[in-house]
């Protein structure tokens, strides 16, 4: 393991706290997506904190970022970009959308029209935007962090499943405790508590945090562990549609990054257990018999979680590679 590296992620976290309050586990799942080169949801009610969270990791990480406001106008050109004649050159040139940065927060992203939220499928994927038959690359290091308003929200469009699939982790931050609250009460302005957030490391040095990240160790009964939970969400007599290959994948990114972040460099069992809600949660669609007996998403990635049976941890040996 890498101390230097894993001294480095800890900052990070530790200047977000100075802008998010009592938001711990949320501000650690959100940095390990970033490290697993995902991208991140956030399902919640307005005023808890969703955008400061994405502008304090962005200052944190020295990444460029865009904002933008999803309202039911907002056309796939604002944010891929378009292309325009130019007299002089009699050509047509690419002129950069929103999209062109490190850091792209997608605000109350249901909000837009569809067309709108598809436009964001290829770049969320592949890393590029196509317009008219030309590709262009976004920078690297690249993610979306989008706030997603809750079902029946006024003037909210559903995300279709393959957006859906995009995104590594959905998450809700949920209100603060009583005493983050008053905390927070007593403060300055959520402006002013981003404003305390200082840059931690350069995007180079994130890069570098990613590829150590892709070497953590996976032992093959860990690899069974994640597909055998895969699996179950695919057979389990609440869900009509289970999680997808991408999502077994995002499972196995998500827990190497959870295990470096714990100062280990090979993922242990928990660290699967541990992430799966927030791989699983936004992938699953239930059926009509768990709306009719008003069973949740929730309450059946625990009950798949308490059957799967999970393989003994092989915390505090030494993991050889071979």
């Amino acid at each position: 393991m890498n101390e230097n590296a894993y001294n480095l992620a800890l900052l990070a976290v530790q200047e977000v706290k100075k802008a998010v309050t009592g938001k711990d586990d949320c501000i650690t799942k959100a940095l390990a997506a970033i490290l697993a080169k995902g991208h991140i949801l956030i399902e919640d009610v307005p005023g808890v904190g969703k955008t400061t969270l994405a502008i304090a990791f962005s200052k944190a990480m020295a990444l460029e970022n865009h904002r933008v406001q999803f309202t039911p106008d907002v056309m796939p050109a604002d944010i891929l970009g378009f292309q325009m004649y130019e007299k002089e050159s009699g050509m047509f040139h690419y002129h950069p959308g929103t999209i062109m940065c490190n850091l792209f927060l997608a605000d109350e992203i249901n909000r837009t029209s569809p067309k709108t939220q598809s436009a964001l499928l290829e770049v969320m994927e592949e890393g590029c935007v196509t317009v008219d038959g030309e590709s262009h690359q976004v920078p690297e290091p690249f993610i979306v962090m989008a706030t997603h308003n809750p079902k029946g929200s006024a003037g909210t469009q559903l995300l279709p499943e393959s957006q859906l699939d995009r995104f590594m982790i959905c998450m809700s931050m949920g209100y603060p405790d009583v005493e983050s609250e008053i905390a927070i009460a007593k403060g300055k302005s959520v402006r002013g508590m981003a404003e305390d957030v200082n840059c931690m490391m350069g995007q180079n040095e994130l890069v570098a945090l990613c590829d150590m990240v892709e070497e953590v160790f996976v032992a093959d009964r860990v690899y069974s562990y994640i597909v055998d939970l895969s699996g179950a969400t695919r057979e389990n007599s609440y869900i009509d549609l289970g999680l997808s290959p991408r999502g077994t994948i995002a499972c196995t990114r998500m827990a190497r990054a959870w295990a470096f972040l714990q100062g280990r460099d090979y993922v242990i069992p928990e660290d699967v257990a541990e992430i799966f809600p927030d791989i699983a949660k936004h992938r699953i669609i239930l059926n009509t018999k768990a709306r009719v007996t008003h069973i949740s998403a929730d309450a059946v990635i625990t009950e798949i979680l308490s059957s799967v049976h999970q393989p003994a941890s092989y915390e505090g040996r030494t993991v050889h590679r071979g």
